[in-house]
């Protein structure tokens, strides 16, 4: 089977195991999407959702919160981890909003990797979620699934996967599929202990295949 008939399957059977294919981070406009994405790195879409109720009930506008200073953000959004960091990219961010987009956020994926903070995974996320544009998400998940099902080989920096994820999806799947990697990593395929047995890729998926085949030769010596 090619990687690209594989991709295809993988496609097929996540969209009816998953169909509701919809990013776990709660928002209402682009630009909090844009804050919420930043606090994710290192910490749950849960946790982050939890915080930025508070958030952005405290500042509820871009110039609101481009106008609160780092300090005062960073006393909320603490608990994502790195908060000063975290709270500086999300001040600088605010503030060149204002000044380079008038308060919106920009539907160019270069424009948005200008801001501070925006890296290509939440880029891609903002361009697929927001504007509907095609975008591949090449988070842990994502990254940790086609590696294990043979979409892509021992590669495991972001852009490389994003790339090579480029050549074999078609650019109108790459955004639900990149959201049903998530949820199929928190339910079946754990990081630690995937659960391969109720996995609806187990006959497709090469380490899953890999597995059961040294197991079946492992039984054979034993017996």
């Amino acid at each position: 089977m090619t990687t690209k008939a594989l991709a295809l399957l993988v496609i097929e059977r996540l969209a009816k195991e998953y169909p509701e294919a919809e990013c776990t981070l709660e928002y209402d406009h682009a630009w909090q999407l844009l804050v919420e994405v930043r606090l994710a790195a290192q910490c749950t879409d849960a946790r982050v959702n939890v915080v930025c109720k508070e958030l952005f009930a405290k500042y509820p506008t871009v110039e609101a919160l481009a106008s609160a200073s780092v300090q005062e953000i960073e006393a909320i959004v603490k608990p994502c981890g790195l908060g000063r960091t975290k709270a500086r990219d999300i001040s600088l961010c605010m503030n060149q909003l204002l000044e380079e987009h008038g308060g919106q956020v920009p539907n160019d994926f270069n424009a948005l990797l200008r801001l501070p903070g925006v890296g290509r995974k939440s880029a891609n996320l903002i361009m697929g979620d927001v504007f509907g544009a095609p975008a591949i998400v090449a988070d842990t998940h994502c990254i940790r699934l086609c590696n294990r099902i043979g979409l892509v080989k021992n590669i495991t920096d972001p852009k490389q996967v994003e790339m090579a994820l480029w050549k074999i999806i078609p650019p109108a799947e790459g955004n639900d599929l990149c959201h049903r990697f998530v949820l199929h990593g928190r339910a079946v395929c754990d990081a630690r202990k995937p659960n391969c047995a109720i996995c609806c890729l187990n006959d497709i998926c090469k380490t899953a295949l890999k597995e059961e085949k040294a197991k079946a030769k492992k039984a054979q010596k034993t017996t």
